[in-house]
């Protein structure tokens, strides 16, 4: 197996294991990643082991960027690499519960927003802080599953998986920069967790992309980290498919980001487009690289991507260029070691059902743990809060080293007519209303 970058013990690395702290600073308002010096990692960089943090600071969350949240917010920058295991450096912002005390185990969670965006402005670490300006960011909406994980009595790792470029829909980079967040937030004497802490994956939608990702490639890049367990919600199994599928609708703004990302990261890809692609339609995916998610999305309604080339869309998705770019990034080529808990509403629509169905499949026929949540009575957004009650007691149970009750992949009872669903959504809306008007979110387990 390739070392995967790793370049450790090369000239040039004296400053590693000392990495530059930054005490917190109130009443700044932070600078975008793209712009922000912290982002740039020091020279020599290269050199250091996966995982290692580069530089570190303290900084403070707010909810929607207006309203402070009372916990204690350390950033890593860390070192990580991208798909061709180049090396480059990305952002974790890591949430302790404030009981927490030095050198106790707590579990980690690595929670993966949905970034679905080229624009820094979207990235975690940007719009999770107090003062930015990233209305449209979903980061700032799932700022609320984040701290219910914090109540649980977790540590809580939020990692920019797209790496500073802004790369949508890359394949494997987000589970290094993923995993080296792990490996960060461990790593760091500044959050002070245990070396032996019991590691979780969640994320939904993009960031269950990204977190299918981390759970495929943990077996051979990270096996030393006890990772148990990996919450897929709806993790965009088929790019391709997903493309098609939207391409012209309400929601046409998300595969046209992610043909904006990867035309940086396929040089193969940018060249089919600038071929193809008519000066208005060029103009527009610049200016897709500068929006957040939620204008991309009105601002691109309705569009098909079809009226800005000189061939027919199907033509040009066939070409062997770019059926080579949406085959590489489709998961399942490698099976999960953790258990996985996939989540997928049967009426998404946004994922085809039958993408994550033959995900599911692909992952039990490799031999998986697989639970399969296959609500036949949901849709994109809503099952997201929904079943966050059955994914934190899913992820409680791995925490514990339970045992799996089942190895399904099936079609289950809704969870809109599960009494535990409310049971655990009341609790869900005292812990948003504390993060909601600014009050502290403590321990109190689901």
């Amino acid at each position: 197996m390739v070392e995967l970058g790793n370049l450790a013990g090369k000239r040039g690395a004296e400053w590693i294991g000392r990495p530059q702290h930054e005490g917190l600073q109130r009443k700044i308002r932070p600078l975008l990643p793209s712009d922000d010096p912290f982002y740039q990692p020091p020279s020599g960089f290269q050199h250091a082991e996966p995982g290692t943090v580069l530089r570190s600071r303290e900084v403070e969350l707010a909810f929607f960027g207006l309203i402070r949240q009372p916990v204690k917010a350390t950033q890593l920058l860390y070192r990580t690499m991208d798909m061709n295991g180049k090396p480059e450096a990305t952002v974790t912002t890591v949430i302790v519960p404030a009981e927490l005390a030095q050198g106790q185990t707590c579990p980690l969670l690595s929670y993966q927003c949905a970034i679905d965006a080229v624009s820094s402005r979207c990235f975690p670490s940007y719009a999770l802080r107090r003062r930015a300006k990233a209305l449209g960011s979903l980061a700032q909406v799932e700022l609320l599953l984040v701290a219910a994980a914090v109540a649980e009595g977790w540590a809580v790792s939020v990692p920019d998986h797209e790496g500073l470029a802004g790369s949508w829909g890359a394949p494997y980079e987000p589970g290094y920069r993923i995993l080296d967040g792990i490996r960060a937030a461990l790593n760091s004497d500044r959050i002070g967790l245990s070396p032996s802490a019991p590691i979780g994956l969640w994320g939904y939608s993009g960031g269950g992309l990204a977190s299918a990702w981390a759970a495929e490639m943990c077996g051979d890049y990270a096996p030393e980290l006890d990772i148990v367990g990996a919450v897929l919600g709806s993790p965009v199994g088929d790019l391709g498919n997903t493309f098609r599928r939207l391409n012209g609708t309400f929601f046409a703004g998300l595969p046209a980001l992610v043909v904006a990302a990867l035309a940086h990261v396929y040089p193969e890809l940018d060249r089919v487009i600038k071929e193809h692609t008519s000066d208005e339609g060029r103009a527009l995916l610049d200016s897709l690289e500068k929006m957040t998610t939620v204008e991309a999305v009105f601002r691109m309604a309705g569009k098909d991507m079809g009226d800005y080339l000189d061939e027919p869309l199907e033509d040009i998705l066939s070409t062997p260029e770019v059926s080579h770019v949406f085959q590489t990034i489709k998961l399942g080529a490698v099976v999960p070691t953790p258990p996985v808990l996939i989540v997928q509403a049967v009426h998404d629509y946004l994922i085809d059902v039958k993408d994550i169905d033959d995900l599911a499949d692909a992952y039990s026929a490799g031999g998986a743990d697989v639970s399969y949540h296959r609500d036949a009575f949901n849709e994109h957004m809503l099952l997201h809060p929904l079943s966050a009650p059955m994914t934190l007691r899913w992820l409680t149970d791995r925490f514990a080293r339970r045992p799996l009750s089942d190895h399904l992949v099936r079609t289950v009872w809704p969870t809109a007519f599960n009494p535990m669903t409310y049971a655990g959504m009341a609790r869900l809306a005292v812990i948003a209303a504390k993060v909601i008007t600014g009050r502290e979110v403590r321990h109190r387990p689901l």
